[in-house]
């Protein structure tokens, strides 16, 4: 893939089945089903990519896998960031050359993702162990607009990563987990 920016937002949501409904009703079509999605965070000792306020993460996505790499994000009414992605064979022997090159894994977190279109904006409903949140990723006018099709106004507008948000929650739980797990059974 080449150099992109990428603009998102999430929107908090009670329920899997109230997100999934809002954006079925706003207009979104299904794009990809419903799957689970295992991502690690990356970073090493020297030069280390967190003081650029920049992220390696390799996400092993159903039967995908990903490597990413995003800069540093500028805040606005949506969040704005370089995002280079390209997909891989095997997320875990590309963990292992991370490793070997230096790298470490700091943070893994899990959701389950379903993603749905309307044009060219792409809706994400994650169902995440700390909660339910709509991801809208597209152009600031479609992100907008879809916004405004499920009544959502700017103060709804959650421009957190999975990461600052799993912080916030424990924080405010007490807990002191480490990574963003669903429990095994």
């Amino acid at each position: 893939m080449e150099n992109e920016v990428e603009r998102e937002i999430k929107l908090p949501y009670d329920s899997p089945a109230a997100a999934r409904r809002a954006v079925v009703e706003a207009g979104a079509t299904p794009l990809r089903g419903r799957r689970l999605q295992n991502d690690c965070l990356l970073d090493r000792e020297t030069q280390p990519l967190g003081a650029r306020h920049s992220t390696l993460r390799v996400r092993v996505d159903g039967d995908r896998a990903y490597v990413t790499f995003k800069g540093a994000p500028a805040l606005a009414r949506t969040k704005v960031r370089e995002e280079l992605e390209t997909t891989v064979g095997d997320g875990a022997l590309l963990l292992r050359l991370f490793e070997r090159l230096g790298f470490h894994v700091w943070f893994r977190y899990q959701k389950y993702r379903e993603e749905f279109r309307r044009g060219d904006l792409v809706i994400a409903v994650d169902e995440s162990p700390i909660g339910t949140f709509v991801e809208l990723e597209g152009t600031e006018e479609d992100i907008l607009a879809m916004a405004r099709t499920l009544e959502r106004p700017a103060s709804d507008f959650v421009l957190d990563s999975y990461l600052a948000l799993f912080r916030k929650h424990c924080a405010a739980q007490g807990s002191t987990a480490t990574h963003m797990l669903f429990d095994e059974p």
